[in-house]
């Protein structure tokens, strides 16, 4: 019995050390959230998508594409991340149409946060049967706004969730015709035109696309609401400044 004491004694102090790091791990946060780089005083973690928090407020007018892009740049600059050139996902119809997929780089893409939504353009739309399988990350948790907020999503008052695109899933314009881009993202008018809608959500509706789930019923900030949504655009960086190392030596978001 003399014996058994030092061998319950180590038992002991083994399952107490093991429990402790169990718990130390589970409230560990994940790496790249709740932090800024490597910790206080680090570099914040890259970002080269966004959801805009705020729409322009006149529907599916913002200009065309150049007053979308503009509406990126500004928030982005707002954020404190206007260092690089931002873009709105948007593909446009007719002459010299413009597809989303052409505008936003190669990736990899990281939200505010800096965790990763997608590699590169074909995991974004799926572009292989490996990938489709797999997915991008972009969801109601990862697709965050410039502040590295949460975007509005259905349970939500109000639901914000669809997101103007005017894209079919694979990221290309629609072909001339019936309108899907309320006329190039110029028109504001009620109940005239459409314009593709995605779900950054992934929910609701016979789609879950994050860029493709349904049209609008119009142009008009009213006929956008009717529906979801705000006016909100998808906004990527496609030349993002280079990742600064993090204390540590890693780079800032690395391992997403």
């Amino acid at each position: 019995m003399k014996y058994m004491r030092p061998v319950l004694a180590v038992l002991a102090m083994t399952v107490t050390m093991g429990s402790y790091m169990a718990l130390a791990q589970q409230q560990a946060p994940p790496a790249g959230q709740g932090q800024r780089g490597g910790g206080r005083g680090g570099p914040p973690p890259p970002m080269s998508f966004f959801i805009t928090s705020v729409g322009k407020g006149d529907g599916a007018n913002y200009g065309g594409l150049a007053g979308a892009d503009a509406h990126c740049q500004m928030l982005a600059a707002a954020a404190g991340r206007g260092g690089a050139k931002w873009v709105a996902y948007l593909s446009t119809q007719g002459p010299n149409a413009v597809n989303a997929r052409d505008r936003i780089g190669t990736g990899p893409w990281f939200n505010a946060r800096g965790q990763q939504v997608a590699a590169n353009v074909a995991e974004l739309h799926g572009d292989t049967l490996e990938v489709a399988r797999l997915g991008n990350r972009i969801n109601k948790v990862s697709a965050v706004n410039e502040k590295g907020g949460p975007v509005n999503g259905v349970g939500d008052m109000p639901n914000q969730h669809d997101i103007l695109t005017g894209s079919q899933p694979d990221g290309r314009a629609f072909p001339a015709g019936e309108d899907r881009t309320c006329n190039n993202y110029t028109s504001n008018a009620d109940g005239m035109g459409t314009a593709m809608l995605g779900h950054h959500d992934r929910l609701g509706g016979a789609s879950a696309s994050w860029n493709s789930a349904h049209a609008s019923r119009g142009c008009s900030q009213p006929n956008l609401v009717q529906t979801g949504g705000a006016g909100l655009l998808y906004c990527f960086s496609p030349d993002p400044p280079p990742a600064q190392p993090a204390r540590g030596g890693a780079p800032a978001g690395r391992g997403q």
